[in-house]
């Protein structure tokens, strides 16, 4: 490999730049999904261990982070599932003993336990495409991009969680969150019954 004045490669020199240049919004990201945790460490060390592995797939500016947020997508999808896996072992592991396993004291904000809880009832493309917005702050397009779908799909799923969450919330208590298995409370679209 040719090295640059510096002593570094082209594809160093180039993913550094590319790590510098979005680093923090990759782990902003991060922290919106997992909660400041290891977690959120972890997944942008993979989004960026990822990006280093297949440099020469990463487009150029501004199409980088687009690009970015597709892979990192995909990371934290990865992760809920095997945290979904682990929780499901638990909690099948939790059957089966006799006693109780004592809850941790959260000291949690009910409020926001209550929209992470109706946030979580979204279809999944729902809940993607309504993190990216507004989250995230990318446009329709950018979004169409990341999620591999059209402009209108965006528009028209970004509208269908914002119905949802709203009778979510409109419909459960405050001081409890909007349970799992409770149906959704309305169709998204207006004037279906």
């Amino acid at each position: 490999m040719p090295e640059t004045e510096t002593g570094r490669s082209e594809p160093e020199r180039r993913f550094r730049v590319l790590y510098q240049a979005h680093y923090r919004t990759m782990l902003a990201y991060a922290v919106r999904r997992a909660g400041p945790s290891d977690d959120a460490a972890d997944t942008v060390a993979d989004v960026f261990m990822i990006a280093w592995r297949r440099l020469d797939q990463v487009p150029a500016a501004p199409d980088d982070l687009l690009w970015l947020y597709q892979v990192a997508r995909r990371v934290v999808a990865g992760r809920h599932r095997s945290a979904l896996r682990l929780r499901n072992l638990t909690e099948r592991l939790r059957a089966d003993h006799a006693g109780p396993v004592p809850q941790q004291p959260g000291g949690r904000n009910p409020a926001a336990d209550r929209l992470v809880a109706a946030l979580d009832r979204l279809p999944a493309a729902e809940r993607e495409a309504l993190q990216l917005v507004l989250w995230e702050q990318l446009t329709h397009a950018e979004a169409a991009q990341v999620l591999d779908c059209s402009v209108n799909a965006v528009g028209i799923r970004v509208h269908r969680a914002k119905a949802r969450l709203r009778d979510m919330l409109a419909s459960c208590p405050p001081g409890r969150a909007p349970h799992p298995a409770e149906p959704h409370l309305r169709p998204a679209t207006p004037g279906q019954d």
